[in-house]
Protein backbone atom coordinates (compact mmCIF):
# COMPACT_ATOMS: atom_id res chain seq x y z
CA UNK A 1 0.00 0.00 0.00
CA UNK A 2 1.44 3.51 -1.27
CA UNK A 3 0.13 6.84 0.45
CA UNK A 4 1.02 10.22 -1.10
CA UNK A 5 0.64 13.52 0.10
CA UNK A 6 0.56 16.20 -2.55
CA UNK A 7 -0.21 20.16 -1.73
CA UNK A 8 -2.28 22.53 -3.00
CA UNK A 9 -0.90 25.98 -4.44
CA UNK A 10 -1.89 29.27 -4.00
CA UNK A 11 -0.58 31.86 -7.19
CA UNK A 12 0.22 34.89 -6.56
CA UNK A 13 1.57 37.09 -9.93
CA UNK A 14 1.73 35.85 -13.44
CA UNK A 15 -1.75 33.52 -13.74
CA UNK A 16 -2.26 33.84 -17.68
CA UNK A 17 1.38 33.16 -18.40
CA UNK A 18 1.85 29.42 -18.24
CA UNK A 19 -0.94 28.81 -21.46
CA UNK A 20 0.83 27.14 -23.96
CA UNK A 21 -1.01 29.36 -26.63
CA UNK A 22 0.84 32.26 -25.19
CA UNK A 23 3.69 30.72 -24.53
CA UNK A 24 4.04 30.03 -28.31
CA UNK A 25 5.36 33.39 -28.81
CA UNK A 26 5.87 34.54 -25.68
CA UNK A 27 7.97 34.24 -22.03
CA UNK A 28 6.10 33.60 -19.25
CA UNK A 29 6.30 33.74 -15.46
CA UNK A 30 4.63 32.80 -11.87
CA UNK A 31 5.17 33.33 -8.28
CA UNK A 32 3.27 31.12 -6.65
CA UNK A 33 3.76 28.90 -3.16
CA UNK A 34 2.09 25.61 -2.15
CA UNK A 35 0.14 25.32 1.30
CA UNK A 36 -0.38 22.60 4.18
CA UNK A 37 -3.11 21.73 2.86
CA UNK A 38 -3.34 18.72 0.51
CA UNK A 39 -4.83 15.58 -1.66
CA UNK A 40 -3.70 12.23 -0.33
CA UNK A 41 -4.01 9.06 -2.40
CA UNK A 42 -4.20 5.85 -0.97
CA UNK A 43 -3.23 3.00 -3.46
CA UNK A 44 -2.48 -0.57 -4.01
CA UNK A 45 -3.30 -3.71 -5.92
CA UNK A 46 -6.48 -5.16 -5.35
CA UNK A 47 -6.64 -8.54 -4.04
CA UNK A 48 -8.24 -11.04 -7.07
CA UNK A 49 -11.49 -11.55 -4.35
CA UNK A 50 -13.63 -9.47 -6.34
CA UNK A 51 -16.44 -9.13 -8.74
CA UNK A 52 -14.63 -6.01 -10.49
CA UNK A 53 -10.68 -5.41 -11.24
CA UNK A 54 -10.74 -1.77 -10.19
CA UNK A 55 -12.12 0.17 -6.99
CA UNK A 56 -12.17 4.03 -7.33
CA UNK A 57 -13.09 6.02 -4.22
CA UNK A 58 -13.41 9.92 -4.35
CA UNK A 59 -16.80 12.01 -4.07
CA UNK A 60 -17.79 9.24 -6.11
CA UNK A 61 -17.22 4.82 -5.49
CA UNK A 62 -16.51 3.47 -9.13
CA UNK A 63 -15.95 -0.44 -9.49
CA UNK A 64 -15.15 -1.55 -13.04
CA UNK A 65 -13.65 -4.57 -14.77
CA UNK A 66 -11.18 -2.44 -16.93
CA UNK A 67 -9.10 0.61 -17.12
CA UNK A 68 -11.49 2.10 -20.15
CA UNK A 69 -14.74 1.81 -17.80
CA UNK A 70 -13.19 3.75 -15.13
CA UNK A 71 -15.39 7.52 -15.35
CA UNK A 72 -12.48 9.92 -13.49
CA UNK A 73 -10.82 11.32 -16.37
CA UNK A 74 -7.63 11.51 -14.38
CA UNK A 75 -7.34 8.13 -12.81
CA UNK A 76 -8.54 6.66 -16.27
CA UNK A 77 -5.73 8.61 -18.38
CA UNK A 78 -2.59 7.95 -15.52
CA UNK A 79 -3.65 3.84 -15.38
CA UNK A 80 -3.42 4.39 -19.64
CA UNK A 81 -0.28 6.51 -19.59
CA UNK A 82 1.47 3.80 -17.15
CA UNK A 83 0.18 0.77 -18.52
CA UNK A 84 -1.26 -0.68 -15.56
CA UNK A 85 -2.50 -3.69 -16.28
CA UNK A 86 -3.19 -5.24 -12.91
CA UNK A 87 -6.37 -4.49 -10.48
CA UNK A 88 -6.05 -1.22 -8.44
CA UNK A 89 -7.76 0.00 -5.60
CA UNK A 90 -7.56 3.97 -5.39
CA UNK A 91 -9.09 6.26 -2.41
CA UNK A 92 -8.56 10.01 -2.32
CA UNK A 93 -9.32 12.21 0.47
CA UNK A 94 -8.45 16.28 0.69
CA UNK A 95 -8.10 19.04 3.34
CA UNK A 96 -9.93 21.06 1.30
CA UNK A 97 -13.06 21.26 -1.62
CA UNK A 98 -12.45 20.57 -5.63
CA UNK A 99 -12.86 23.57 -7.77
CA UNK A 100 -11.74 26.14 -5.87
CA UNK A 101 -8.72 27.47 -7.39
CA UNK A 102 -6.23 25.89 -5.66
CA UNK A 103 -4.57 23.43 -8.25
CA UNK A 104 -6.27 20.63 -6.80
CA UNK A 105 -7.06 18.93 -10.08
CA UNK A 106 -3.38 19.18 -10.94
CA UNK A 107 -2.35 17.69 -7.19
CA UNK A 108 -4.78 14.92 -7.41
CA UNK A 109 -2.88 13.95 -11.02
CA UNK A 110 0.55 14.45 -9.70
CA UNK A 111 0.07 12.54 -6.14
CA UNK A 112 -1.73 9.86 -8.68
CA UNK A 113 1.34 9.66 -10.44
CA UNK A 114 3.68 9.69 -7.45
CA UNK A 115 1.48 7.10 -5.66
CA UNK A 116 1.51 4.61 -9.20
CA UNK A 117 5.31 4.90 -9.74
CA UNK A 118 6.22 4.14 -6.02
CA UNK A 119 3.43 1.13 -6.21
CA UNK A 120 5.72 0.09 -9.23
CA UNK A 121 8.83 0.51 -6.93
CA UNK A 122 10.16 3.37 -8.68
CA UNK A 123 11.12 6.66 -7.97
CA UNK A 124 10.81 9.90 -10.25
CA UNK A 125 12.59 13.29 -10.36
CA UNK A 126 9.70 16.42 -9.35
CA UNK A 127 10.80 17.24 -12.98
CA UNK A 128 9.71 14.43 -14.68
CA UNK A 129 6.47 14.29 -12.14
CA UNK A 130 5.24 17.52 -13.56
CA UNK A 131 6.09 17.02 -17.02
CA UNK A 132 4.01 13.69 -17.02
CA UNK A 133 1.02 15.28 -15.29
CA UNK A 134 1.42 18.40 -17.67
CA UNK A 135 1.03 15.27 -20.39
CA UNK A 136 -2.20 13.84 -19.06
CA UNK A 137 -3.86 16.69 -18.59
CA UNK A 138 -3.32 18.82 -21.52
CA UNK A 139 -2.90 16.39 -24.02
CA UNK A 140 -4.51 12.64 -23.03
CA UNK A 141 -7.47 14.41 -21.13
CA UNK A 142 -7.78 17.48 -23.20
CA UNK A 143 -8.26 20.03 -20.56
CA UNK A 144 -7.61 23.58 -20.94
CA UNK A 145 -5.05 23.82 -18.14
CA UNK A 146 -1.57 25.91 -18.26
CA UNK A 147 1.41 24.83 -16.91
CA UNK A 148 1.77 26.21 -13.52
CA UNK A 149 -0.23 23.77 -10.99
CA UNK A 150 1.48 20.88 -12.08
CA UNK A 151 4.87 22.32 -11.53
CA UNK A 152 3.90 23.93 -8.24
CA UNK A 153 2.22 20.42 -6.78
CA UNK A 154 5.27 18.36 -7.67
CA UNK A 155 8.14 20.89 -7.05
CA UNK A 156 6.79 22.09 -3.70
CA UNK A 157 7.84 25.54 -1.98
CA UNK A 158 7.37 29.37 -2.58
CA UNK A 159 9.18 29.97 -6.19
CA UNK A 160 9.17 32.03 -9.11
CA UNK A 161 8.32 30.02 -12.12
CA UNK A 162 9.78 31.23 -15.39
CA UNK A 163 8.60 29.97 -18.94
CA UNK A 164 11.05 30.60 -22.27
CA UNK A 165 11.15 27.99 -25.28
CA UNK A 166 8.81 24.99 -23.53
CA UNK A 167 11.33 25.28 -20.67
CA UNK A 168 10.32 25.76 -17.14
CA UNK A 169 12.90 26.84 -14.47
CA UNK A 170 11.76 26.91 -10.66
CA UNK A 171 13.85 29.43 -8.39
CA UNK A 172 12.75 29.20 -4.85
CA UNK A 173 12.12 32.73 -3.61
CA UNK A 174 15.06 33.29 -0.61
CA UNK A 175 13.21 35.34 2.38
CA UNK A 176 14.57 35.74 6.02
CA UNK A 177 12.82 34.45 8.04
CA UNK A 178 11.54 37.03 9.99
CA UNK A 179 10.06 38.61 6.27
CA UNK A 180 8.48 35.13 5.54
CA UNK A 181 6.59 34.87 8.81
CA UNK A 182 5.58 38.90 7.95
CA UNK A 183 4.05 37.68 4.85
CA UNK A 184 2.49 34.49 6.14
CA UNK A 185 0.83 35.91 9.00
CA UNK A 186 -0.94 38.74 6.64
CA UNK A 187 -2.61 36.77 4.40
CA UNK A 188 -5.85 35.35 4.63
CA UNK A 189 -7.50 32.22 2.66
CA UNK A 190 -10.84 32.86 2.05
CA UNK A 191 -13.62 30.35 0.61
CA UNK A 192 -16.26 32.42 -1.15
CA UNK A 193 -18.66 29.11 -1.22
CA UNK A 194 -18.88 28.81 -4.88
CA UNK A 195 -17.48 26.29 -6.58
CA UNK A 196 -16.99 26.08 -10.22
CA UNK A 197 -15.60 24.04 -13.39
CA UNK A 198 -12.16 25.42 -13.90
CA UNK A 199 -11.37 24.00 -17.66
CA UNK A 200 -14.14 25.85 -18.92
CA UNK A 201 -13.79 29.70 -17.50
CA UNK A 202 -10.25 28.97 -18.63
CA UNK A 203 -11.38 28.12 -22.10
CA UNK A 204 -12.47 31.90 -22.17
CA UNK A 205 -9.73 33.29 -21.07
CA UNK A 206 -7.46 31.26 -23.43
CA UNK A 207 -9.58 32.49 -26.58
CA UNK A 208 -8.91 36.01 -25.80
CA UNK A 209 -5.18 35.90 -24.87
CA UNK A 210 -4.16 37.75 -28.32
CA UNK A 211 -6.06 40.23 -27.33
CA UNK A 212 -5.07 40.73 -24.23
CA UNK A 213 -1.19 40.86 -24.61
CA UNK A 214 -0.97 44.25 -23.34
CA UNK A 215 -2.54 43.26 -19.87
CA UNK A 216 -0.61 39.68 -20.12
CA UNK A 217 2.74 41.62 -20.51
CA UNK A 218 1.67 43.91 -18.03
CA UNK A 219 1.26 41.10 -15.48
CA UNK A 220 4.75 39.56 -16.33
CA UNK A 221 6.08 43.07 -14.78
CA UNK A 222 4.30 42.78 -12.01
CA UNK A 223 5.98 39.39 -11.39
CA UNK A 224 9.27 41.14 -11.63
CA UNK A 225 8.35 43.93 -9.31
CA UNK A 226 6.76 41.44 -6.77
CA UNK A 227 10.19 39.50 -7.27
CA UNK A 228 12.22 42.62 -6.29
CA UNK A 229 9.99 43.16 -3.01
CA UNK A 230 9.99 40.06 -1.83
CA UNK A 231 13.96 39.76 -2.21
CA UNK A 232 14.24 43.10 -0.62
CA UNK A 233 15.62 42.71 3.36
CA UNK A 234 13.03 45.99 4.51
CA UNK A 235 10.19 43.53 2.91
CA UNK A 236 7.17 45.60 2.68
CA UNK A 237 3.98 43.68 2.88
CA UNK A 238 1.63 46.65 1.79
CA UNK A 239 3.90 47.34 -1.45
CA UNK A 240 3.09 43.36 -1.99
CA UNK A 241 -0.91 43.91 -1.03
CA UNK A 242 -0.70 46.70 -3.34
CA UNK A 243 0.76 44.86 -5.89
CA UNK A 244 -1.68 42.20 -5.50
CA UNK A 245 -5.20 44.47 -5.92
CA UNK A 246 -3.38 45.39 -8.98
CA UNK A 247 -3.04 41.89 -10.80
CA UNK A 248 -6.56 41.35 -9.76
CA UNK A 249 -7.94 44.35 -12.13
CA UNK A 250 -5.72 43.08 -14.59
CA UNK A 251 -7.00 39.33 -14.16
CA UNK A 252 -10.60 41.11 -14.32
CA UNK A 253 -10.11 42.36 -17.73
CA UNK A 254 -9.22 38.74 -19.02
CA UNK A 255 -12.43 37.55 -19.34
CA UNK A 256 -16.45 38.62 -17.68
CA UNK A 257 -16.27 35.30 -16.81
CA UNK A 258 -13.32 35.19 -14.02
CA UNK A 259 -15.33 37.29 -11.17
CA UNK A 260 -19.42 37.77 -10.37
CA UNK A 261 -21.24 40.00 -8.16
CA UNK A 262 -20.46 38.20 -4.99
CA UNK A 263 -17.00 37.64 -5.42
CA UNK A 264 -16.30 41.48 -5.90
CA UNK A 265 -18.69 42.22 -3.19
CA UNK A 266 -16.41 39.64 -0.71
CA UNK A 267 -13.30 41.67 -2.05
CA UNK A 268 -14.65 45.22 -1.46
CA UNK A 269 -15.57 44.30 1.58
CA UNK A 270 -11.87 43.20 2.83
CA UNK A 271 -10.40 46.57 1.38
CA UNK A 272 -13.24 48.48 3.19
CA UNK A 273 -11.66 46.76 6.01
CA UNK A 274 -8.22 47.52 5.86
CA UNK A 275 -6.96 45.21 3.65
CA UNK A 276 -4.07 46.10 1.27
CA UNK A 277 -4.84 43.91 -1.88
CA UNK A 278 -5.50 40.52 -2.85
CA UNK A 279 -7.37 38.43 -5.59
CA UNK A 280 -9.08 35.42 -6.45
CA UNK A 281 -7.18 32.54 -7.47
CA UNK A 282 -7.19 29.77 -9.94
CA UNK A 283 -9.59 30.55 -13.40
CA UNK A 284 -12.15 32.63 -11.86
CA UNK A 285 -15.69 32.17 -10.93
CA UNK A 286 -15.65 31.34 -7.47
CA UNK A 287 -13.62 28.88 -4.92
CA UNK A 288 -10.79 30.86 -2.97
CA UNK A 289 -9.17 34.38 -2.32
CA UNK A 290 -6.64 35.13 -0.83
CA UNK A 291 -6.37 38.71 0.79
CA UNK A 292 -3.18 40.55 1.95
CA UNK A 293 -3.76 42.68 5.26
CA UNK A 294 -2.71 43.60 8.73
CA UNK A 295 -3.96 41.92 12.27
CA UNK A 296 -6.11 44.18 13.06
CA UNK A 297 -7.92 44.22 9.79
CA UNK A 298 -8.05 40.57 9.44
CA UNK A 299 -9.89 40.59 12.24
CA UNK A 300 -12.94 42.98 10.51
CA UNK A 301 -12.77 40.87 7.94
CA UNK A 302 -13.15 37.16 9.18
CA UNK A 303 -16.16 38.94 11.53
CA UNK A 304 -17.75 40.02 8.52
CA UNK A 305 -17.21 36.61 6.18
CA UNK A 306 -20.53 34.95 7.33
CA UNK A 307 -22.03 37.64 6.00
CA UNK A 308 -21.14 36.31 2.57
CA UNK A 309 -21.41 32.61 3.61
CA UNK A 310 -17.73 32.40 2.99
CA UNK A 311 -14.96 31.64 5.82
CA UNK A 312 -11.17 31.76 6.54
CA UNK A 313 -9.24 29.16 6.28
CA UNK A 314 -6.01 29.49 8.61
CA UNK A 315 -2.30 27.88 6.56
CA UNK A 316 0.82 27.77 6.48
CA UNK A 317 3.32 27.64 3.26
CA UNK A 318 4.29 24.02 2.34
CA UNK A 319 8.21 23.34 0.91
CA UNK A 320 8.06 19.60 0.22
CA UNK A 321 5.64 19.29 -2.71
CA UNK A 322 4.49 15.38 -3.51
CA UNK A 323 5.49 13.16 -1.05
CA UNK A 324 5.00 9.11 -0.39
CA UNK A 325 4.24 9.32 3.37
CA UNK A 326 3.57 5.85 3.34
CA UNK A 327 5.10 2.63 1.65
CA UNK A 328 4.69 -0.78 2.18
CA UNK A 329 4.60 -2.85 -1.00
CA UNK A 330 3.76 -5.99 0.61
CA UNK A 331 0.20 -4.66 1.72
Amino acid sequence: MIISRTPLRVSFFGGGTDYNVWLKNNNGSIISTTINKYNYINIRYLPKFFNYNNCIRYYRREETKNIEEIKHNSVRETLKFLKINKGIEIIHNADLPARGGLGSSSSFTVGLLNAVYALNGQMISKRNLALNAIEIEQNKIKENVGLQDQIATAFGGFNRIDFNNNHFEVSPIIMNQSNLSKLEKNLLLIFTGLQRNASDIAKHQIQNIYKKKKELNEMIKIVNEAYEILSDKNFNIKKFGNLLHKQWYLKKQMSQKISNNKIDEVYNEAINCGAYGGKLLGAGGGGFMIICANLSSQKKIIEVLPRYNSINIPFRFDYLGSQIIYHDRNV
